[in-house]
């Protein structure tokens, strides 16, 4: 089961975020789970609150199989991000990482959501950082997968905008879309059949074949304002356990990831053998078996 829920960000965007919880099959599996978990009526909330905000070119929907899981322990809410799925796309944005963390901190306050555990992707665990290094009063927790804290630089930005030319939309069917993320992109090292998918998510099909969702010149401007600069001193102001994730064959490696463990006041390291760069994508089991235990142990503090 799922819910949308509208809510205003930065500047007044609109932004839909997503309650996924599984309705309990019986009145007496509902009344188990609540003595269990100290959930109350519609969701399972004996560990508080987590937002889940994807990265550049996602949508909240890429956290379905992680937020229902996670909706057995948690109120699990998935965010659009400005620009992304069924949020707003503002012609002229803002497209920064201030409106990115303003977006996030509104979607906490409005919902009631804190103190929260942010559970970051990507572009989506850089705000999750900036967003606990700036509002620790409100962060119970963070996982921060795949995203590095050095700078990508002007070089990784370039090759970016390459790929997006590259990308040979319209896609007359979703099996173009799928066959060409996931085997004939020439950016791939191997194929990954689950990279097809994630992409399929976020096409739409219009009259002339199957287009992304978003703007690709809005999201070459939104990586642009992060990719030349580093970001290890937010890391360093983040005060709240954090899990640092990297998928083997991901795009963070490991020293660097490693490092940031080090930075981190109070970090911890975790890898997820046979991923690529979309970690809960490429290896839901893999990411479950990472991530939930931390999860369990920040319950505990």
């Amino acid at each position: 089961m799922v819910r949308r829920i509208d809510v205003s960000g930065s500047g007044g965007v609109r932004l839909a975020a997503w309650e996924f919880a599984d309705p309990p099959k019986s009145r007496r599996e509902a009344g188990a789970a609540g003595a269990d978990s100290g959930a109350g009526p519609g969701g399972a909330e004996g560990q508080g609150s987590v937002l889940l905000l994807h990265g550049l070119l996602g949508r909240a929907a890429h956290w379905a199989d992680t937020a229902r899981w996670l909706s057995t322990r948690h109120r699990a809410i998935a965010l659009d991000q400005r620009g992304h799925g069924r949020s707003e796309r503002p012609a002229e944005g803002p497209y920064t990482r201030e409106a990115y963390v303003a977006d996030a901190l509104a979607a906490v306050e409005l919902l009631g959501l804190a103190p929260v555990t942010l559970i970051g992707h990507a572009m989506g665990a850089l705000t999750a950082w900036q967003l606990a290094a700036r509002r620790p009063d409100l962060v119970r927790a963070l996982v921060v997968c795949e995203m590095r804290a050095s700078a990508l630089g002007a070089a990784s930005q370039r090759e970016w905008s390459d790929w997006f030319k590259s990308w040979p939309v319209p896609f007359a069917t979703l099996a173009d879309v799928r066959r060409w993320f996931g085997e004939d992109d020439p950016a791939l090292e191997r194929p990954r059949p689950a990279r097809g998918d994630f992409y399929a998510e976020v096409m739409a099909e219009r009259a002339d074949g199957w287009r992304p969702v978003f703007s690709r010149r809005q999201m070459l401007h939104a990586r642009g304002t992060y990719a030349h600069d580093a970001h290890w001193e937010d890391l360093a102001l983040v005060e709240c356990p954090t899990l640092v994730v990297r998928g083997l064959d991901g795009e963070l490696g490991r020293a660097e990831a490693q490092e940031m463990v080090r930075v981190l006041p109070r970090g911890a390291y975790a890898e997820v053998p046979d991923a690529g760069h979309l970690v809960h994508y490429d290896e839901p089991t893999g990411w479950r078996r990472v991530v939930e235990p931390f999860l369990e142990s920040t319950g505990r503090l």
